[in-house]
């Protein structure tokens, strides 16, 4: 059967963007502040779930709500499910944006939005590529169902609940990473390193508290640390030739009693740190040089000491790499600290398949004690690997070339997608090679183009894959 798949897209380019840009408006970021019974994760992610269920009843599929935290959207008949993994939910927009994170703008080709590349925009090239296939009315003899997820940039909640109850697909891809295919990708571990009770002492400089970052998938762009100092200008005057000397952006401000210190870096997606500029290390570094009281000085030379221009773990003993998934890398995420509490840190570590992730946290944990900090809040996901000569990778390197007419590379990352969730699950798409990935960033984009271009090439693979 010949089918032009890029013609089929362009018919229904108008309804695309307005649907594109209506889901993109959603601002879903995970929000447990308003968190109700019916949307156990906040009323936006929840909103941009019940939107694309929505619009699937609208387009006559079969759906679920599975209580609020996944859902999916599914045509066909048959025993075997061809699965697509999406997500709904973003991460937040952070600082610095030169348009609307979620006003969906249209500039040069380009759609800028938090989510439009991770993982809204290329939700919706998934949703019209099946759309194409039920309204070509191509036969089929497997089941194809989209799956929606609410929670993957945090605990991933959404799968977990939703495959209780739920049968599983027998083969899949998740349109949320790079094309051509992705068929390994690293093991992830979340954690927190806690600081201990320590016994107050009397000092004249007084860190009162420090916070940067929101997400541990995310390098912070933004950190702020309040001081009460004896003299406060003394100290103003050494951060802002700090910033001077080093390039970087920011600003204090003291009122008398206090002074607070702001630093901006650069975001960017947890898997590679040095694409961000940590915001939160940096004023740690600045900090480590100052002398203050014994609890806040453990804490910022510890962050300082250990994570200062080191994303690989050498100073922690942890450092690793293999020759396909390259580096084990360590993202500080997330930095708190207050005066009455102590400090704490959030890390995300990315491993290879050959990284004794067991021994890893030993070492950690006996450095972490050494400075009277304690690992907490474990959580690991296995590196997930599927066969190069797997069907199913086949088969998506046949569409990827019949589409692009170039060679379809086999490729492994250090970013984790609901792809292995599957037994044979792995991530397809939608960022094209030579792109910049944007991922987590402000200005977040995908080029219009490129998502036409996804859409075809799914809508083609959805069919291979189930005929």
């Amino acid at each position: 059967m010949n089918i032009n798949w890029m013609e089929e897209v362009k018919k229904r380019e108008k309804v695309f963007l307005q649907d594109l840009q209506t889901f993109l408006r959603i601002p879903s970021v995970r929000n447990e502040q308003t968190a109700t019974q019916e949307a156990p994760l906040g009323k936006e992610v929840y909103e941009a779930l019940c939107y694309m269920l929505k619009r699937g009843e609208e387009e006559g599929f079969a759906v679920k709500n599975v209580d609020g935290l996944a859902g999916h959207i599914e045509m066909g008949d048959g025993e075997e499910i061809v699965g697509i993994l999406c997500h709904v939910d973003v991460v937040p927009a952070g600082d610095g944006w030169t348009f609307d994170p979620f006003g969906a703008t249209i500039v040069d080709g380009k759609i800028y939005a938090r989510g439009a590349l991770d993982d809204k925009g290329p939700t919706i090239a998934a949703f019209y590529a099946m759309k194409i296939v039920k309204e070509l009315g191509l036969p089929l003899s497997k089941r194809v169902r989209m799956i929606i997820g609410t929670d993957e940039e945090s605990d991933w909640q959404c799968v977990e609940r939703y495959f209780q109850t739920e049968q599983m697909p027998t083969i899949g891809f998740a349109p949320d990473a790079d094309f051509p295919i992705i068929y390994a990708e690293k093991g992830i571990a979340d954690f927190d390193l806690i600081q201990q009770p320590m016994n107050k002492q009397v000092h004249d400089d007084i860190l009162l508290s420090f916070q940067a970052g929101q997400r541990y998938n995310m390098v912070p762009d933004f950190a702020e640390a309040i001081l009460q100092l004896t003299n406060e200008n003394d100290m103003k005057e050494r951060f802002l030739t700090f910033l001077r000397t080093h390039a970087l952006e920011g600003e204090a401000h003291g009122d008398g009693d206090t002074l607070t210190l702001r630093l901006r870096g650069v975001s960017a997606h947890g898997m590679e740190p040095n694409n961000g500029v940590n915001a939160g290390i940096w004023l740690a570094k600045f900090l480590a040089n100052e002398t203050l009281d014994a609890q806040a000085n453990e804490f910022v030379r510890f962050v300082s000491q250990f994570f200062y221009g080191d994303t690989r773990g050498k100073r922690l003993g942890v450092a690793h790499t293999n020759e396909e998934l390259g580096d084990l890398t360590i993202n500080v995420g997330v930095l708190s600290y207050t005066n009455e509490r102590g400090g704490k840190m959030g890390l995300n570590l990315r491993y290879p398949v050959t990284n004794d992730m067991t021994r890893t946290k030993e070492i950690i944990e006996q450095v972490a004690k050494r400075h009277q900090f304690v690992l907490n809040n474990f959580s690991n996901s296995s590196p997930h690997y599927v066969a190069k000569d797997h069907p199913l990778v086949q088969t998506l390197q046949r569409v990827y070339e019949e589409q692009m007419g170039e060679r379809a590379s086999l490729l492994a990352i250090g970013g984790g997608t609901y792809a292995r969730s599957l037994q044979a699950g792995v991530a397809f798409g939608p960022l094209f090679p030579n792109r910049p990935d944007v991922a987590h960033q402000k200005d977040e984009y995908m080029f219009i183009d490129d998502l036409f271009k996804a859409t075809a090439i799914y809508a083609q693979a959805i069919y291979e894959l189930a005929k």
